[in-house]
């Protein structure tokens, strides 16, 4: 039986990270991992690397590039002559940017030695790790610790079940052979509205069915607005309180039927998406009597520093509690490699960034306004458009603004909400003043340059003290 200081199971942001970091620290380490890429060969990164985070951007940018040649290149005097798009070498790009990252996680493995085992990993009493092959083999690897890293898997809905055809979850989503002429998408979420846009600015006739009432409740209120009158521009159909009770497959269209208040409606699409969520993945991945407890929605309990409560079992990603983000599982992943090398780890989740990559782009960090109110803090708030910064206007992106939330009292900085070009980058910032439990007086006394959209949260900084420059205040 092999042994190793630390065996991880799950080769995604949050394992493969672990994996790593636990490497450099000294320890021997493993990693198992069972995925399986689109040339049926083992491929390291889990969802986000091969059908998630990654590829999802590869087709958005390609998708805006040919959108900004067919609708936004001609205000800056540039124009072509029937511009086309080309299915198969936009998905065949995506694809070589996936083999290289997957890749590079192989090349990094070999670099800090880290054994890979390709297989399902279950954790079995003891610390043994039992790894099954494609082709049924077992082995068990023995270790000090174990992170369990297994990630997720799409919710697939027993009235619209996946056949990777018709009916697809994220993955089948970003290999679309072409523009479907009409796009179903179950969730306005955020797999929903990132694919839906890159289908949409392609030419698809896009109708997204959201069963809750509100757009983006996760998010402000404002931005949640904002976004969704953005969307509806593009032509990007969102019908709210829909609830699917029916998709039937009738040749090659995919027949929807959906309840709203104002009664039953139906809708016939050439593909459907169904994006409604994903659920953690820990089916089969523990034995009995390893003494490592699920939760109601079949997630790994962890505490704060993400241990099971069992001696040298340990939880990170999408399998535990809190946001399914890569790269919160990624720090959690670090977390943990430190911890068990005996240095300080911990990973706070009430600073982890949100971001929807459509156009424009959305993210947040911290509590939403009506979060504050419920929770009785007093609060002050500040807003600045980007429609008054330079930069954004130069661009021909003005749409947006960034919103700003301090204590009343203390002014620290409880949240800070974004929407619009390039907000996945400028929230970094907010993220880092908030870490340091940082005051909205603090931004607005950092010098931003000039021009920059980064100048929109000096702005709002500004604005929560009613002394923004560049605007009434």
């Amino acid at each position: 039986m092999d042994q190793f200081d630390v065996v991880v199971i799950g080769a995604g942001p949050a394992g493969y990270v672990a994996a790593i970091r636990a490497a450099q620290l000294g320890l021997k380490t493993a990693c198992v991992d069972m995925f399986v890429g689109k040339d049926g060969k083992a491929a390291l990164g889990g969802t986000c690397l091969n059908v998630g985070c990654i590829p999802s951007k590869a087709l958005l940018d390609s998708s805006r590039q040919f959108h900004n040649l067919t609708h936004a290149f001609a205000v800056h005097g540039i124009s072509a002559k029937d511009p086309a798009i080309d299915v198969g070498t936009m998905v065949g790009r995506k694809d070589k940017i996936v083999k290289q990252f997957t890749g590079g996680i192989a090349m990094l493995f070999k670099q800090n030695k880290v054994t890979p085992y390709f297989g399902k990993g279950r954790l079995l009493p003891g610390r043994q790790v039992e790894v099954t092959a494609a082709d049924g083999s077992k082995q068990t690897l023995a270790a000090s610790n174990v992170i369990i890293a297994t990630g997720s898997v799409p919710i697939e809905l027993p009235f619209a079940k996946f056949d990777g055809k018709h009916i697809v979850d994220n993955a089948g989503a970003l290999d679309f052979s072409a523009v479907p002429k009409r796009l179903g998408v179950i969730g306005a979420g955020v797999i929903g509205l990132e694919l839906g846009s890159v289908w949409k600015r392609l030419g698809s006739e896009v109708t997204i069915i959201e069963a809750l009432p509100d757009f983006l409740a996760a998010a402000d209120a404002e931005v949640a607005k904002a976004a969704a009158r953005e969307f509806a521009k593009q032509g990007l159909k969102i019908e709210l309180g829909a609830k699917l009770a029916k998709a039937e497959i009738k040749g090659q269209e995919v027949h929807l039927t959906y309840s709203t208040k104002d009664g039953d409606k139906q809708l016939v699409v050439d593909k459907l998406l169904v994006a409604v969520g994903r659920r953690a993945y820990t089916a089969g991945v523990l034995a009995d009597g390893t003494g490592v407890q699920l939760d109601e929605r079949g997630r790994v309990v962890v505490d704060e520093h993400c241990w099971t409560g069992v001696e040298g079992v340990w939880a990170v990603g999408d399998c535990v509690r809190g946001p399914m983000l890569a790269h919160k599982g990624s720090e959690e992943g670090i977390a943990v490699a430190e911890l068990i090398a005996g240095k300080a780890g911990h990973v706070n989740l009430d600073t982890v960034p949100w971001v929807i990559y459509t156009e424009p782009e959305i993210a947040w960090v911290g509590k939403t306004e009506a979060q504050c109110k419920a929770e009785n803090i007093p609060y002050r708030t500040g807003s600045f458009p980007f429609a008054a910064i330079g930069r954004a206007v130069a661009m021909n992106e003005p749409a947006g603004f960034v919103k700003m939330i301090a204590h009343a009292d203390t002014d620290r900085i409880l949240g800070v909400h974004l929407v619009g070009a390039n907000v996945s980058e400028l929230v970094a910032e907010c993220v880092v003043a908030m870490e340091f439990k940082g005051s909205s007086e603090d931004l607005a006394r950092i010098v931003h340059a000039h021009p920059t959209l980064s100048e929109a949260v000096h702005e709002a900084a500004l604005a929560v003290d009613k002394r923004a420059i560049h605007k009434a205040n």
